[in-house]
């Protein structure tokens, strides 16, 4: 009896996400139905699939016949692997128009308002015009992967491990659906198909750097790494997805005519969040700063957990790739590298100030790829200088020498304060980049975006920055002190 009543709510939470869904596979009927009616979007799609994987064949050819000539056949055996992951992601690139028109391009055409009129909630119009800006892409980069796969074969008798074509089809699925989830938020927050071209530049750089990554993985052979990727992007993907399904709206998509930059309205709501109900700087310490930490408990557990990481990832390094151990064995060292430790020219202003901009430098690069990576970029950012010491920690310790002095002598002085200032200013950047993903309620995309910028400014600027102040010049004065005296010894 009681195993019969779970089962009853189950049901009735299956059959209503089976009714949430229909209404919004009926969408996605009708616009894979609409596209593919129309040659001028089929035609040349799979004329440019099916070119370019031809031209690829061409260009493997070419090299592996190149790369025999000076006995180098690892080149061409590199060189395949990754023209069959570009021949997957160049027709997800040329398809992207077809997103970016899902809800901007019916507006132009005025094609859209019966859609929007029509008894289907938000979520389900949104979810229905998804997939189907998902599917030409998809079934383009499965086409050109075919047709590359079975030129090479035949030319050249190359076939792929099926581990790495899997990897590669799911690297490619999951690319398509990145790319298309970022097109279609661009087109139902953006005003005109102009507009919506151009903001589609923030979609194609990045995913062009990421290439550029991906294909130092191929070059390398270290495919255990596409894996990582391959989460990595389903993750941001997700995020995506949440970003669209929060803002989208459709008596705003009807109601905005012109996005307008009015910059003097920016600042007045910039600056009203940014200093609140205080009129002194103690009254923005005790009201606006410490109401801003009452919101950063779980970003600062987050940013904690991945500075925690980057200390476990650079020890893993240090077994990888050693340093030579003569340079890191405090034992041996005599007193003419405790004389060269004191003559560092650190003892001055210049010094400080040299180490408190580079600090601020990288919270300002951590924070713009924070922006257009929610938040992650940055926290990758930020975690490289642990990595590093601990990396460095770990090769003294495999040397021989205790890793507690070095972390003593050289890190633990000012590291007390820039420390918790890094994961500070982690948690302010991973809550600015992700504040897109949340809906604000009674707010647009700008005005979130603005105000959580204003919470940036309080951590960053009110307490981060002091704080790398004031470890600059612990590190300048004092550190190089406790150094000498822990190394004399």
């Amino acid at each position: 009896m009681c195993i019969y009543r779970q089962l009853i709510p189950m049901s009735q939470t299956k059959l209503q996400i089976i009714n949430n869904l229909q209404p919004a596979l009926i969408v996605t009927k009708r616009e894979v139905r609409d596209q593919f009616r129309d040659w001028r979007i089929v035609f040349p799609v799979i004329m440019l699939t099916l070119i370019f994987p031809a031209l690829m064949n061409f260009t493997a050819r070419q090299a592996v016949r190149f790369v025999e000539k000076y006995q180098a056949p690892i080149v061409g055996d590199r060189l395949i692997p990754f023209l069959l992951m570009i021949v997957g992601f160049f027709p997800i690139s040329v398809s992207l128009v077809i997103a970016l028109e899902s809800f901007v391009g019916e507006k132009e055409r005025h094609s859209i308002e019966p859609l929007l009129c029509s008894p289907l909630t938000n979520n389900q119009l949104y979810m229905g015009k998804s997939p189907a800006a998902m599917i030409p892409p998809i079934l383009a980069s499965y086409l050109g992967i075919t047709v590359y796969l079975a030129g090479v074969h035949l030319q050249i008798g190359w076939s792929p491990p099926a581990i790495l074509l899997v990897q590669i089809l799911l690297l490619t699925t999951v690319q398509a659906i990145l790319m298309v989830s970022g097109a279609i938020v661009i087109s139902s927050q953006t005003t005109s198909v102009r507009a919506a071209n151009l903001l589609s530049s923030f979609i194609i750089i990045p995913m062009a750097l990421l290439i550029q990554g991906e294909s130092m993985v191929m070059f390398w052979a270290r495919y255990n790494v596409l894996w990582w990727i391959i989460l990595g992007q389903l993750l941001i993907t997700g995020l995506l997805i949440r970003t669209g399904l929060a803002y989208f709206n459709r008596e705003d998509l009807l109601g905005r005519e012109l996005d307008v930059l009015n910059l003097g309205w920016a600042w007045s709501h910039f600056k009203h969040a940014l200093l609140g109900r205080a009129r002194t700087i103690s009254q923005w310490y005790r009201y606006e700063i410490s109401q801003a930490f009452l919101n950063m408990g779980v970003p600062i557990i987050i940013t904690s957990i991945v500075i925690i990481i980057g200390i476990i990832a650079g020890s893993q390094i240090a077994k990888h790739f050693p340093l030579p151990v003569r340079l890191l064995s405090f034992e041996k060292l005599n007193q003419g590298f405790v004389e060269e430790l004191e003559a560092i020219k650190f003892y001055s202003p210049i010094g400080m100030g040299a180490i408190w901009w580079h600090n601020i430098r990288t919270i300002i690069i951590a924070t713009l790829l924070g922006i257009f990576s929610f938040g992650v970029l940055g926290l990758v950012v930020l975690m490289l200088p642990m990595g590093f010491i601990a990396y460095i920690a770990s090769n003294v310790a495999m040397s021989g020498s205790n890793p507690v002095t070095f972390l003593v002598g050289l890190v633990l002085p000012h590291g007390l304060i820039e420390i918790p200032a890094i994961i500070l200013a982690g948690a302010a950047i991973l809550r600015l980049g992700a504040v897109l993903t949340a809906p604000a309620k009674g707010k647009t995309i700008g005005e979130a975006w603005i105000s959580e910028l204003a919470q940036w400014a309080k951590i960053t600027c009110g307490v981060v920055f002091p704080l790398f102040l004031l470890a600059a010049l612990i590190e300048v004065f004092l550190t190089p002190q406790i150094a000498v005296w822990i190394f004399s010894k």
